[in-house]
């Protein structure tokens, strides 16, 4: 069973992921705020992490954590799913989302889109 940690600051949304990707056969992980310590998902040991840019007040501190996950040798190969609605930032930043090979599902989102996105990112 894959196992994927889910980072938004919105319950509605983790129970959303929570309850549909239980439902397709995963094993789910929510946090309602950025990580910061690393080790933390070392011991989660996710197969793939589904992240918001935006979490709470502090505006990067998503994007913070996608920096610190792919620089950080334990965790830069976990697949990354950004799952936001900050259209400009991905823009902004979509040579470095690319050469990352983090893959973004913009919201509002269709089930089945974030379903196929959830699926390539397991298949990189």
């Amino acid at each position: 069973m894959k196992r994927i940690l889910v980072v938004n600051d919105s319950q509605e949304l983790l129970e959303l992921f929570r309850t549909l990707l239980t439902e397709e056969g995963y094993e789910v992980i929510i946090y309602s705020s950025a990580i910061e310590d690393l080790r933390e998902i070392e011991r989660i040991k996710p197969d793939l992490i589904i992240l918001d840019i935006i979490l709470g007040s502090r505006e990067a501190s998503g994007w913070q954590m996608l920096e610190k996950l792919k620089l950080f040798p334990a965790t830069a190969s976990i697949p990354i799913v950004l799952c936001t609605a900050a259209i400009d930032r991905v823009r902004q930043q979509q040579g470095y989302l690319t050469s990352q090979d983090v893959l973004v599902i913009l919201k509002p989102f269709n089930l089945d889109d974030l379903l196929a996105c959830i699926e390539k990112a397991l298949h990189l």
